[in-house]
């Protein structure tokens, strides 16, 4: 196993002068595209000669396809690495992070191989961080409202996601499953790249708010007539949501347990004012609900205190860690 470095960028059909006068204007950061692909030898080849039109490089990582995505990838003038193994968009951003560094970016950039998403975006993506006014730049389709091209049960799925995704990194991204962003290459070693699918995204946006990142946000356009994913939009989604709240059980547990608890704390007791209001009236107390109330408070307080008992431990832990 272990993963293979094939150079090489010849076959471009463009001529060095077109592909200049086609470039971004000149700036002084290097910047090296990743994108990371899965069985992609459709779109990969055109998606990889667009992108050198904004780019200094190009890396695809080649996660374990069956087809002939390496070779294609190569032949458009694609720095291409390939994984004997799949190791999921974790791994593959991780390994095209660190290729990116070795190659000198100044700026990284991740894309979709799909065709999802268009290169004639990158210049306005890596502005920012050429400025000088962010660290990492998020592309967003609904930056300036809902995209009326999103399918509903995709906007839906993505708005719960948002939501905790938001919850879970202290940000206010309107696109939080967006995989077109740009990163200042100094940020590369906050990133644990530790999720396998496509949760990878909401797991980088916590890091980033962790760590106190500038962080800015573009509009994008994006393409839905591509076949983006071969998981089904529920499952992709469950597998998202499941991994923040688990990230949320472990970065935020007054979240997790204390709020949660206290609720369930607070529901006991007002059952409680209503039972022993019922009793002095001459009413009789029921085995069931009694039971349930008590059941209420008992795991209401247990959680309420081990959420606080475990935010107390963290911030120790973060303490530790920053001396």
């Amino acid at each position: 196993m272990g993963n293979r470095l094939l150079m090489g960028k010849s076959g471009m059909s463009v001529n060095k002068y077109e592909e200049k006068a086609c470039k971004r204007d000149t700036a002084p950061q290097n910047i090296t595209v990743i994108l990371p692909a899965y069985n992609e030898e459709v779109s990969i080849g055109s998606i990889v000669l667009l992108t050198r039109f904004y780019a200094d490089n190009v890396i695809v990582v080649d996660d374990g396809s069956s087809d002939r995505t390496a070779d294609v990838a190569r032949k458009a003038g694609a720095e291409v690495i390939i994984h004997e193994v799949n190791q999921g968009k974790g791994g593959a951003l991780k390994t095209g992070f660190t290729a990116a560094a070795d190659l000198g970016a100044d700026i990284i950039v991740t894309m979709d191989s799909d065709g999802q998403h268009n290169p004639v975006d990158i210049p306005k993506l890596v502005a920012p961080i050429i400025e000088g006014s962010a660290d990492m730049v998020n592309g967003s389709r609904y930056l300036n409202g809902p995209d009326k091209n999103t399918p509903v049960y995709r906007r839906v799925g993505q708005t719960i996601l948002d939501r905790f995704t938001n919850l879970n990194s202290g940000l206010k991204i309107t696109d939080s499953q967006s995989g077109f962003r740009a990163f200042a290459a100094s940020t590369k070693d906050i990133f644990r790249f530790n999720a396998q699918g496509m949760a990878i995204e909401s797991e980088m946006l916590a890091d980033a708010g962790k760590s106190g990142l500038r962080i800015k946000e573009v509009e994008i356009g994006v393409r839905y007539d591509v076949d983006c994913s071969t998981l089904s939009p529920i499952k992709h989604g469950f597998g998202v949501l499941l991994m923040v709240l688990k990230d949320i059980e472990f970065n935020k547990p007054l979240y997790y347990f204390t709020v949660p608890g206290l609720s369930l704390g607070v529901g006991g007791l007002y059952m409680g004012a209503i039972f022993l209001q019922n009793f002095t009236m001459g009413g009789a107390l029921q085995f069931g609900p009694t039971m349930l109330m008590v059941l209420f408070i008992v795991v209401g307080t247990f959680m309420a205190l081990t959420g606080i008992l475990l935010h107390s431990v963290s911030a120790v832990m973060k303490e530790a860690r920053m001396a």
